[in-house]
C-alpha cells in the first residue's frame, strides 16, 4: 500500500499544480474580457481572436480544474445525505462512485476526445470567425481535462481503500476535506441546537 500512497501524494501534488494554474487563468481572463470590454466600449474596435482566446481560457479553467476540484472535495456531493453516514459508508460510496461511474466516464471522454484534438491538429483546423484561432488549443482540453480528473479519481480511490484497510486517514474527515455546503449545514445544526437548548 505504500507505493500506492506515494503514487496518490504525486498525483494530488499535479492537481494542486494544475489548480493554482487555474487560478491565474481565471485573472488572465477577466483581464482580457474587461480589455475586450473597454477597447469596444472607447475605440469601438474588436477582435475576434480576443474574443475566443476569452472562451478558450474560461474552458480551460473548468476542463483542467476538475481534478483539483475532486482533490478539494468541492464537486457536488449531497451533504445532508452523506453528513449523516458512517465514515467507512461514505468511503464505501466514494469507492463504488469512483470505479463504477467516474473512471469509465473519464476513459469515454479520453476515447471520444482524442480524435477531435487529432484532427484538428493534423488539418490545422481554424476558427470560422474572421481572425479567429486554431480550433486544436481548445480540443485539446477535452483528453487534458479527463485524463487529469481520472488521476486525480485514482488518488481518490487509493486514499478511500488505504482508510477501509486501516493503512489511511479518512481524507473525508477534517475541515479540509468538507465542501462549503457540507460546512453551512453544520453551522446550521449548531444554531438550531443552541436556539433549542436557549428555549429549555
Amino acid at each position: 500500500m505504500t507505493p500506492l500512497l506515494a503514487l496518490s501524494r504525486l498525483i494530488d501534488k499535479i492537481s494542486t499544480g494544475v489548480g493554482k494554474l487555474t487560478m491565474w487563468l481565471i485573472l488572465v481572463t477577466t483581464l482580457i474580457s474587461a480589455g475586450n470590454a473597454l477597447m469596444r466600449k472607447i475605440f469601438n474596435i474588436s477582435s475576434n481572436s480576443m474574443l475566443e482566446i476569452q472562451w478558450y481560457l474560461f474552458a480551460a479553467v473548468f476542463m483542467l480544474g476538475a481534478g483539483y476540484g475532486l482533490l478539494k472535495n468541492s464537486h457536488v456531493r449531497i451533504d445532508f445525505i452523506s453528513s449523516k453516514l458512517s465514515h467507512r459508508t461514505r468511503n464505501w460510496i466514494d469507492v463504488i462512485g469512483i470505479l463504477v461511474v467516474l473512471i469509465p466516464f473519464c476513459v469515454i471522454m479520453l476515447r471520444l476526445g482524442w480524435p477531435f484534438f487529432t484532427q484538428a491538429l493534423a488539418s490545422g483546423e481554424m476558427s470560422q470567425n474572421a481572425g479567429g484561432l486554431m480550433r486544436w488549443p481548445a480540443y485539446v482540453l477535452i483528453p487534458a481535462g479527463f485524463a487529469l480528473l481520472m488521476l486525480q479519481g485514482i488518488s481518490e480511490l487509493i486514499k478511500r481503500v488505504a482508510f477501509l484497510t486501516g493503512k489511511g486517514p479518512d481524507v473525508l474527515e477534517g475541515e479540509d476535506a468538507k465542501s462549503d455546503d457540507q460546512k453551512k449545514l453544520e453551522e446550521l445544526e449548531a444554531q438550531t441546537a443552541r436556539l433549542l437548548a436557549g428555549e429549555k
